[in-house]
């Protein structure tokens, strides 16, 4: 018997309670990307911010306002990889307090009418070529709770870098110990 309540109490502790969207309401809500940014030459190994900005455009608070963005890795078709996802760019920082349980995927909270909120990331390109990135704006994690655009569209877009093979000129400035960039 102690061992059936041992169990018990197991299971309990294993992926129990309320369904993760029992509190996402199933309503749409107008969002509009205002700023999306990347740079579009960057150098192999060059760490670079990328930035998107989404203002609700709608009367109600968005429940959470979260960004997935797919392109930050590739599939290898060597054979005998363990994991044939390879990176074109590292993540370095996502947005702060944004981590969610879903691959590439942050969340940033609830968002008031009117309002903008900034999704920042520090990345570094990890492989040469031309490369993009597509970005999706969700009003939550779990499906419920859609982002539309003023024409009923998902609000996406796509950021295209081209990496160059060489990276950036550098060098140490000596008074300060800081790397400087100084060419291509």
């Amino acid at each position: 018997m102690a061992a059936l309540a041992a169990t018990a109490g197991l299971a309990v502790g294993c992926g129990g309670g309320a369904r993760q969207d029992a509190g996402e309401s199933s309503a749409s809500y107008r969002v509009r990307v205002v700023d999306a940014t990347f740079p579009r030459n960057q150098g192999l190994a060059d760490t670079v911010p990328l930035s998107i900005t989404v203002r609700n455009t709608g009367s109600a608070t968005i429940p959470n306002v979260a960004m997935t963005v797919d392109g930050f890795n590739y599939e290898s078709t060597q054979p005998g990889n363990a994991d044939p996802l390879r990176p074109v760019w590292i993540v370095n920082l996502g947005p702060p307090n944004g981590v969610t349980a879903y691959v590439n995927t942050w969340a940033l909270g609830p968002l008031a009418a009117g309002r903008t909120r900034t999704f920042r990331w520090l990345v570094t390109a990890a492989r040469a070529g031309t490369h993009k990135l597509h970005y999706r704006v969700a009003a939550g994690l779990n499906g419920k709770a859609r982002a539309v655009t003023a024409g009923d569209q998902p609000p996406e877009g796509d950021l295209t870098a081209r990496v160059t093979q060489r990276p950036r000129i550098s060098k140490v400035d000596p008074k300060t110990g800081q790397v400087v960039n100084v060419g291509q």
